[in-house]
């Protein structure tokens, strides 16, 4: 904590240096200035509490500073800063600083308003704090003292908070001026200095015309919700507060669209939707597919996709616990299932379920296409991993387990024209499978496995071409199968010429120098043979341990005489001992006597 508020000491000391002005006026980036104090203190990561405490902590050492006591410890004494006391630029900047504390106490109440409705009362309380300070600083920059950039500035800042207010009061003509009056300032300043210098104002721009939009559809622009669409294709990948913000209002915007349908049809059925959230998705659906289809790059399509389909799983499970909801559901069902029919709420929970799962097959298509893609292209790195066939093997596996749990849908079992589309689907994604896994076995140099799969693809992709006569429309939107078959033809060729290679590489030596002979080098130096266990790690040279030799021994000598020899007596050799009895024996043991 003492290390970053001293980094917040060198900052403000830096930015101060900053704000003066050349010519003696007082100037101020206020634009810059809470940017940088925004990215640096929380707001990157949306924590609005962080900045907030940072804006309270500059406020402090601003008053220290500038001997601008509110009283002291016994008693607060209101002081506001006015014309006649504006002796220096860090006066604005301690202005400028209270309503970003305001307005950053507000956002973090939004926050917290989705959970505790009570609290929005506070928030736009605060919005109006934060409004206040702004005009209080547009009029200090009225001062002559003030260079023009400052007061444009200000009142461009105090535009964006009247506009916010007026925004979350939803008055929005009110809030569609105050924000039009913000971005038309911005611009001509953007206009106004070289190019390094207006990228800032253009992102404020981009920031406010969200806002100015979804206002422009609230007051009758119907077109609006397409500009909105446009903006989030334009966002690209990143995410972000930007993203968050126009898909927020994208849903509101729905919401207001989808209090006037009633109901949906799916393969010949009409099905009443009563539940708001599976509206206001089923509403969005072809906006978001049209979204997906105009994405410039996978990055972008890929976020699009994820939306979308963690928007129909939330759906889903809105629908899921209506079914478990419902007790008269459990009697309908019985009912159904005797006729063959489902009610109403499982049909339409089947509906959205076909949706996901559709969802998740193109996905996994379109990065599958990518990966193709990159398949192709010649590796440059080769410490890098590329792709590998492996990797789309697991995203078709992944396609055809969707199609699996397509095809046990409630509802759509009697159908025999949609499971006869799903089986023909499945064929072709299966040959797209099993032409990768011959790929797999060509990199391995595995070449009649290889080719037994070429075969298969061959196999798959006659019987679709013998089904598909019956469905004319079921093949438009999956991967085409004579660009399949010509590249089996083409693999094929090349697997064979590969082989053919690889034998006769393999019988190029001579046969007489090929035959196995354990014979080490030492013992055949006389003869040349290729051996390429010399080149090895355990080349054979000679042989260790060397074989047992015979070698000549001293002869044994058997002394077979011994037992025929008669020795002489020694019994006069030999000390012969005296019976002494007892007494002899306590003699001998005490030591005296012999």
């Amino acid at each position: 904590m003492a290390a970053e508020q001293q980094n917040e000491v060198k900052i403000l000391q830096k930015e101060e240096n900053k704000e003066n002005s050349i010519d003696g006026s007082l100037g101020l980036e206020i634009l810059q200035i809470i940017k940088d104090s925004q990215q640096q203190h929380g707001l990157r990561h949306g924590d609005y509490q962080r900045y907030r405490g940072y804006c309270s902590r500059r406020l402090r050492r601003l008053r220290k500073t500038l001997g601008f006591k509110m009283g002291n410890r016994h008693k607060f004494t209101g002081k506001k800063v006015t014309v006649e006391l504006l002796s220096d630029n860090r006066h604005l900047l301690l202005v400028l600083m209270e309503a970003e504390r305001a307005w950053s106490y507000a956002m973090q109440l939004k926050q917290e308003a989705n959970t505790e409705p009570r609290k929005r009362f506070h928030l736009l309380a605060r919005l109006r704090k934060s409004a206040t300070h702004g005009e209080q600083l547009e009029k200090l920059c009225e001062s002559p003292r003030v260079d023009a950039k400052t007061k444009l500035e200000a009142q461009a800042y105090t535009a964006y908070l009247n506009g916010m207010v007026q925004f979350e009061l939803q008055e929005w003509k009110s809030a569609m001026e105050a924000f039009n009056k913000c971005k038309t300032i911005y611009e001509k300043l953007a206009s106004a200095f070289t190019e390094e210098q207006a990228v800032l104002y253009h992102q404020r721009v981009e920031e406010i015309s969200p806002n100015i939009r979804y206002c422009a559809y609230n007051i009758g622009d119907q077109n609006a919700i397409n500009d909105l669409m446009q903006m989030r294709l334009s966002a690209g990948g990143g995410g972000g507060m930007m993203a968050e913000k126009l898909e927020a209002l994208i849903t509101q915007t729905r919401a207001k669209q989808a209090a006037v349908m009633s109901e949906v049809e799916w393969r010949g059925r009409t099905v009443p939707v009563k539940i708001d959230k599976a509206r206001i998705f089923l509403l969005g659906l072809a906006d978001n597919e049209a979204a997906i289809i105009q994405a410039d790059n996978e990055e972008t399509k890929e976020r699009l996709y994820e939306s979308l389909l963690a928007e129909c799983r939330d759906t889903i499970q809105a629908v899921r616990e209506e079914l478990r909801n419902d007790v008269k559901q459990r009697e309908r069902a019985a009912e159904g299932a005797e006729s063959g029919k489902v009610s109403n709420l499982q049909y339409l929970h089947s509906y959205l379920t076909y949706i996901k799962l559709w969802t998740v097959v193109r996905r996994n298509e379109s990065m599958a296409h990518a990966l193709q893609a990159k398949l192709k292209e010649p590796q440059t790195d080769e410490n890098k991993r590329g792709p590998r066939p492996q990797d789309l093997i697991r995203l078709y596996d992944i396609i055809l387990q969707s199609l699996a749990e397509l095809s046990s849908l409630q509802g759509l079992e009697e159908d025999h024209t949609f499971q006869k589309e799903v089986a023909l689907k499945t064929l072709v994604y299966k040959a797209y499978r099993c032409f990768y896994i011959a790929q797999s076995y060509v990199l391995v140099k595995k070449w009649s496995e290889a080719l037994v799969l070429y075969e298969r693809v061959l196999k798959y992709t006659r019987e679709i071409q013998s089904k598909a006569k019956s469905f004319n429309n079921s093949l438009k939107d999956l991967p085409d199968v004579q660009e399949l078959i010509a590249e089996v033809s083409a693999e094929k060729y090349s697997l064979q010429a590969a082989a053919i290679l690889d034998t006769e590489d393999v019988t190029e030596v001579p046969p007489q120098q090929q035959i196995k002979d354990n014979t080490p080098l030492y013992d055949r130096l006389d003869h040349f043979r290729l051996d390429p266990t010399l080149l090895s790690k355990q080349p054979n040279l000679v042989q260790f341990p060397p074989d047992f030799q015979p070698i000549p021994c001293k002869p044994l000598f058997f002394d077979l005489a011994l037992n025929h020899v008669a020795f002489p007596p020694l019994d006069d050799k030999v000390e012969q001992k005296g019976k002494g009895g007892i007494t002899g024996y306590f003699r001998g043991f005490f030591g005296f006597g012999s």
